[in-house]
């Protein structure tokens, strides 16, 4: 097993060189305008020929050569299910309000997901479910009737939202590979984390989080749906008796600080993969550095475009991977 991973980790130790260390991503928040930091960006490599003067096309760029370069390492795509659902999900919930508002006209597809936009938009309109992968055929079928019936936004995007985080827990713990289901524990339990969070602040019922959180083994949603409740230190209380006691410390110091340690927890969790060699775990190690170096840039991006200051800007970047 060691020796089929030889190859890609190699070839990933030479673009690990390319990452965006924390001294870069300074650099790019020192640029003086937006416009500097998309050629920046640009001198670096990022985005092609085609995306050099738009921002979000040179984003889209850099998340598709992730990918490309998974595929030209001859990895079963599989594996990187864990790591995909999100926008297979996304599509699904894009598309179900799609067809139920009959609000169209905007890009709001991934097309790089298992089911692309145009395929789940079709499925969608033809109620033909059977066709979608079989962990979402069952809320799809469930979130269209209830958006289709109630109107109600919020309450189809709960339900779609916490059936990917429950595949993404499924998958991570039937998962061979360790950084696999150590990420997805660690991902569910920071959206499980965040819905509290948000829950609290527009004083949601424990019905609606328990409805909304996915179980996993180190969080309890019951006792962080109780806490939610009596209010933001009661959360706080609850989170410092547990691994992500980061996270009470970063919601006392502010929203952003929160947010950014949301992102960096996952950091954390990849970041042993560096000295790994014989094993898939810095090949996804690597997809997800990737996928937060985008995410950090898009942040300082709008920041720029906004013309914040830069350490109201700087207080929102994820740390990273290199």
């Amino acid at each position: 097993m060691s020796e089929m991973y030889t190859y890609a980790v190699a070839r990933i130790r030479a673009l690990e060189v390319s990452l965006f260390s924390n001294a870069v991503i300074e650099q790019l928040i020192a640029c003086q305008s937006y416009e500097q930091c998309i050629q920046f960006l640009a001198e670096r490599g990022w985005g092609d020929n085609d995306t050099s003067a738009d921002a979000e096309r040179m984003l889209k760029r850099e998340e598709e050569k992730i990918w490309q370069v998974m595929k030209e390492l001859s990895i079963d795509m599989k594996k990187f299910d864990v790591l995909s659902y999100p926008k297979l999900f996304h599509n699904l919930k894009a598309a179900i309000k799609e067809v139920c508002t009959e609000d169209t006209g905007r890009d709001i597809y991934y097309e790089d997901a298992a089911v692309p936009g145009k395929e789940m938009l079709e499925i969608i309109r033809e109620k033909d479910f059977g066709r979608l992968p079989g962990i979402m055929s069952s809320v799809a079928a469930e979130a269209y009737d209830t958006l289709l019936h109630t109107r109600d936004g919020q309450l189809c995007d709960i339900m779609i939202d916490r059936a990917a985080l429950d595949a993404i827990y499924k998958a991570g713990m039937e998962a061979e590979d360790k950084i696999i289901r150590d990420y997805a524990e660690s991902a569910v339990a920071v959206a499980d984390i965040k819905i509290a969070v948000r829950s609290q602040k527009t004083a949601k019922t424990i019905e609606f989080m328990k409805r909304a959180m996915a179980e996993c083994k180190s969080i309890s949603v019951d006792q962080l749906s109780r806490a939610a409740l009596n209010g933001p230190e009661a959360i706080r209380d609850y989170l410092a008796g547990t691994e992500y006691a980061g996270g009470a410390e970063a919601l006392a110091e502010s929203p952003s600080a929160f947010e950014r340690w949301c992102d960096n927890r996952i950091i954390q969790t990849i970041s042993p993969q560096k000295y790994e060699s014989f094993t898939i775990g810095p090949v996804v190690a690597y997809v997800l550095a990737r996928q937060n170096e985008i995410k950090t840039v898009r942040i300082i991006l709008s920041g720029k475009r906004s013309e914040l200051p830069d350490d109201s800007i700087r207080e929102r970047v994820r740390e990273m991977y290199v």
